[in-house]
């Protein structure tokens, strides 16, 4: 008779180690941090020393009881999060998550598919599909217009810019996938003085490099100047990318995209127009606000956890080009015959860099389901209203100005001192403003001046908060004159 192996003891089925136990847990310490947001400081309490402490520690050699990580998890949540999810974080062009997409995002998890293609991920699938038509309805954007969610705003235009490097150089007879940039017609680059880091790093990706990029000069609110364009224009003897934006991350000023578009069709035909979408293009659900002329551009990028208030590692890349887009991402059956692809069915990969990936398209199709187009122009009309209002309290105080022409949801302040050295004095509100924890914001550097910037994107941010922030600002101006910081009005009600 053969000896047999000892079996290892069935893991104990306490409340506290089932799948039901665990999620029950976790879903305790959430649903505290999100009550607990509207009372708390909106920076984190904690140093990176006392978070090393909770957190570093050997690897372990056996198992950890897993509702000890879990509370331990929950720990390092309270003690080190910021509240950007709540109503008085203003930093960063941060949107807290609706919780409709919250949940949605929960259940994504627990779905655990990989929603790569329709055959791994059949619901994923038929639901980015959806929501892709949804997305280009909402915008205004051609009907043919092709989408790929993504990880964030930077992968986004990264994809545009991957399509629009692909439609030129074909035109051009010159075939990227097979030959690569080795010895491809040059491409001139035309992009805003003012756009955001990302479209660099995204050259940087596709090979363009930054150096060569030909800046766009900008008026006074940091929109591109339309005779500044058509000056590059006329010097332009190759295929043509122009980079604009819809939204500019200091000022939340918009590009003339109408007026650029007309000049790319009739001094460089067959240019490429990518608008840069991150904030602005959510504003074309507003009549009001919507950006003129973004349907004729050839591609747009945005993120939806800005203005939609959806979960993290939710980019969109949109493009009026799809032949051009799935060329840039897509990959064949032949190149990996594992893959079942097929023309019936959404198969996402052909429509952005990834292969394994989160059905992030979920959260999305909950929000826009949720909110209908009426609710995302009330959400994006609604921050812009409290965007004005913190401009408008600001500016009427003494020694305090309000340095754009608030045009979005976007506040550049900056604090005029008796001594002329204004940037130290505006570093300094801002770092009282961060450590006094009422609200939280940041500061940026703004046509050579440092300044306050306040953002506000969240849904649940209400009149009161903007005024209970204004105070904290004020407050903490007044208290740099005896060289204190008042922690203890911290949230105050």
């Amino acid at each position: 008779m053969t000896s047999q192996r000892p079996r290892r003891p069935a893991p104990e089925q306490s409340p506290v180690r089932t799948t039901e136990g665990l999620l029950g847990r976790a879903g305790f310490h959430a649903l505290a941090h999100l009550h607990g947001l509207g009372g708390r400081r909106a920076g984190a309490e904690a140093e990176p020393a006392e978070l090393r402490a909770l957190l570093d520690a050997p690897l372990p050699d056996g198992p950890t009881d897993p509702a000890e990580v879990i509370d331990l998890l929950a720990e390092a949540g309270r003690r080190g999060t910021v509240a950007s999810p709540g109503p008085r974080y203003f930093g960063f062009v941060i949107g807290g998550s609706l919780p409709v997409a919250l949940a949605a995002d929960w259940m994504v998890s627990a779905w655990d598919q990989n929603a790569a293609a329709y055959t791994p991920g059949p619901a994923a699938s038929v639901i980015e599909e959806v929501c892709a038509r949804w997305l280009v309805e909402l915008y205004g954007l051609p009907r043919e217009s092709s989408v790929g969610f993504v990880t964030g705003g930077q992968m986004a235009t990264f994809t545009g810019l991957a399509a629009a490097r692909h439609h030129l150089l074909e035109r051009h007879g010159w075939d990227v996938p097979e030959r690569g940039l080795t010895g491809a017609p040059e491409v001139t680059i035309l992009a805003s003085a003012e756009r955001h880091a990302s479209v660099d790093r995204a050259l940087r990706f596709l090979g363009f490099g930054s150096g060569g990029v030909r800046d766009l000069a900008c008026d006074a609110d940091g929109a591109v100047d339309p005779a500044a364009l058509r000056d590059e224009l006329h010097k332009t003897r190759h295929p043509a990318i122009i980079c604009l934006q819809a939204g500019n991350i200091n000022t939340g000023a918009v590009d003339p995209i109408a007026e650029a578009c007309a000049l790319a069709r009739e001094h460089a035909p067959g240019a490429w127009v990518h608008v840069d979408g991150a904030i602005g293009l959510w504003a074309a659900a507003s009549r009001r606000l919507r950006p003129a002329g973004l349907e004729l551009a050839d591609s747009w990028s945005t993120d939806a956890h800005k203005w939609l208030n959806v979960p993290f590692d939710c980019g969109i890349a949109l493009c009026a080009h799809p032949a051009s887009h799935r060329a840039a991402m897509g990959i064949s059956a032949a190149a990996a015959p594992y893959v079942v692809l097929s023309e019936q069915t959404r198969d996402q990969i052909d429509w952005n860099p990834e292969w394994s990936r989160r059905a992030r398209s979920v959260p999305v199709y909950a929000a826009l389901r949720a909110l209908g187009r009426e609710g995302v122009a009330d959400l994006v009309e609604r921050t812009c209203e409290l965007a004005r209002r913190f401009a408008e309290r600001l500016r009427e105080v003494p020694g305090v100005e309000v340095l754009n022409r608030v045009t979005l949801n976007q506040v550049l302040v900056a604090f005029r001192a008796d001594d002329g050295d204004h940037d130290t004095l505006t570093r300094r509100v801002v770092d009282a403003v961060q450590r006094e924890g009422t609200c939280w914001l940041g500061g940026t550097i703004w046509r050579g001046r440092y300044a306050m910037r306040v953002s506000v994107s969240n849904w649940s941010t209400t009149e009161d908060d903007v005024d209970r922030s204004v105070r904290a600002i004020l407050g903490a101006r007044g208290s740099l004159r005896n060289g204190t910081v008042d922690r203890s009005r911290t949230c105050e009600r």
